[in-house]
């Protein structure tokens, strides 16, 4: 079983990660990963790249740029080439990307079940699963351009994927962990790490449930060319009202990422810095 962990807002930057800067990110996310699941085990580092606030720790740890979208894109592509001739040793296996390679996943699943013995064809089927989710049943104005499974020889996941919104120039990214899942359409996610973009339809959420139920049998009895219709007469007739309090529900983990690049101090917990420096001494 799975759930989606949490998210991220973060502002969206192009270009490429220097070769110098991906070699050492690629050797010293390795290590990092062999470190972790060599003291905690296996599911603790899943459960950690599951988080949106520790898995943009780790990018900036392993040297990318503590606020770009890129932090996605370049940690797990390190991930995918540093853990690759560890995957016997580790059991943990990369697959997946941004673009081209994010539409691999399933084939690159598969050739992982003919070698571990895993279902690849159940894998594959909850990576398209997961990415349907996050681009039609949550329609917050992300559209998907990367998508990240990270799978151990146990069978258990995590899923990470992001998306772009090219006119507000950000990117919010997606966490899905296998641990505890019930259902791919009931509060699913991890988490979410962005920015709050106003009104969304989050068909995902467990308060939906109606909602999705009644939107089939509408299909089903009216037809998409008389939903239309009535839907253009209900608009036209409309009384417009004030929106109702949202209801209250627990909060994922939720990171948002400032448009600035340098640091500042209004972005430093001086507590935890405190506590940090008095650690180390």
């Amino acid at each position: 079983m799975s759930q989606r962990a949490g998210s991220a807002d973060l502002p969206l930057h192009g270009g490429r990660v220097p070769p110098w800067l991906g070699n050492r990110m690629t050797t010293l996310g390795a290590l990092i990963a062999e470190a972790i699941v060599h003291h905690y085990g296996r599911d603790e580092f899943l459960r950690r790249l599951a988080h949106p606030f520790w898995f943009q720790s780790f990018g900036a740890v392993m040297g990318m740029d503590w606020h770009s979208s890129g932090i996605t894109t370049s940690v797990l592509g390190a991930l995918k080439r540093g853990l690759k001739p560890l995957s016997k040793e580790l059991g943990l296996h990369v697959c997946g990307g941004r673009g081209a390679q994010s539409r691999k996943t399933p084939d690159e699943l598969m050739a992982i079940g003919d070698r571990t013995g895993l279902d690849g064809a159940g894998l594959a089927k909850t990576s398209r699963l997961v990415a349907k989710v996050d681009s039609a049943a949550v329609q917050d104005g992300f559209d998907l351009y990367l998508h990240g499974f990270i799978v151990a020889d146990d069978g258990h996941w995590v899923i990470v994927q992001q998306g772009m919104n090219g006119d507000k120039r950000q990117a919010r990214r997606y966490h899905w962990f296998s641990e505890g899942l019930e259902s791919f359409v009931n509060s699913p996610h991890a988490a979410i790490e962005g920015r709050s973009q106003g009104e969304i339809i989050n068909l995902a959420d467990r308060r939906a449930e109606k909602s999705r139920h009644d939107q089939l049998d509408l299909l089903a009895t009216l037809g998409p060319d008389r939903i239309v219709r009535e839907a253009a007469a209900l608009a036209l007739a409309a009384d417009p009202a004030p929106a109702p309090e949202p209801a209250e529900q627990l909060m994922l983990p939720h990171l948002i990422m400032p448009a600035h690049h340098d640091v500042r101090e209004s972005d430093v917990n001086m507590r935890r810095l405190h506590g940090n420096l008095a650690a180390a001494a």
